[in-house]
């Protein structure tokens, strides 16, 4: 029997996405079957993971500050997303004013993935921003992205970076997304930021990942913008 080439095999070999997956009678194939299963719960347990805070502080081995979003409760976080836009009114008494000239805050988001991602990024950056100057970072609980323009606006931080982990998907499940808002402050619009996606073992590596975000922070600080006017041709590939 004369073996016949499979002609997807050099498409799936350049990427993680599900194609020509074949079929056995009107469904797939078994095995394509079972590993769709798994990812679909592994994208589940992931909306679902709990971030050590306690250990996260620890890696990232710089001052750290502990504060929580209005959402009280992962199930009150999914439901009403307006709810981890905002803290909660302890943790809006924790934070002081600086002036700061940039703000990291490290989000639980949609997955843990800060767990595994934050603090080697955040290891890259920090010592290149000397001449920063810098506000704890923020470890923020049942947090959305908008949540880091409250916390900007309170410490009177002129450049917010918010660590999130991103909604997870059926080839990703712990994927970091990074978002810069320039003179942050709650009512900022996702037009007003700049996003660095799919940080993760699969796809941008720590090294790239921190290389953008250092030449957008020091562009967003020289141009005082961020979001769509902050143009990205001259990023590192």
């Amino acid at each position: 029997m004369v073996s016949v080439p499979d002609p997807w095999s050099r498409f799936r070999a350049a990427t993680r996405a599900r194609i020509g997956l074949g079929r056995s009678g009107d469904a797939l194939p078994t095995k394509a079957l079972l590993d769709f299963q798994l990812a679909h719960a592994k994208a589940r347990d992931a909306v679902h993971g709990q971030v050590d805070f306690d250990a996260l502080a620890e890696e990232i081995g710089q001052p750290c500050l502990r504060v929580d979003s209005a959402a009280a409760n992962r199930e009150s976080y999914l439901r009403r997303p307006d709810l981890g836009r905002r803290l909660d009114t302890a943790s809006r008494a924790k934070l002081k004013p600086g002036p700061y000239d940039a703000i990291f805050v490290v989000g639980d988001g949609l997955s843990a993935a800060v767990q595994r991602h934050a603090a080697p990024l955040l290891r890259l950056c920090l010592p290149e921003l000397k001449d920063w100057l810098i506000g704890p970072v923020i470890l923020a609980g049942q947090a959305r992205v908008a949540l880091g323009d409250e916390i900007g606006a309170l410490t009177k931080s002129a450049l917010s970076v918010m660590l999130i982990g991103e909604r997870p998907g059926l080839s990703v499940a712990d994927s970091l997304g990074v978002y810069l808002t320039w003179e942050p402050r709650p009512g900022r619009s996702d037009a007003e930021r700049n996003c660095i996606s799919n940080i993760h073992a699969h796809g941008l590596s720590y090294e790239t990942g921190a290389a953008r975000l250092l030449w957008l922070m020091r562009a967003a600080k020289a141009g005082k913008l961020s979001g769509v006017g902050l143009k990205e041709e001259a990023l590192p590939p």
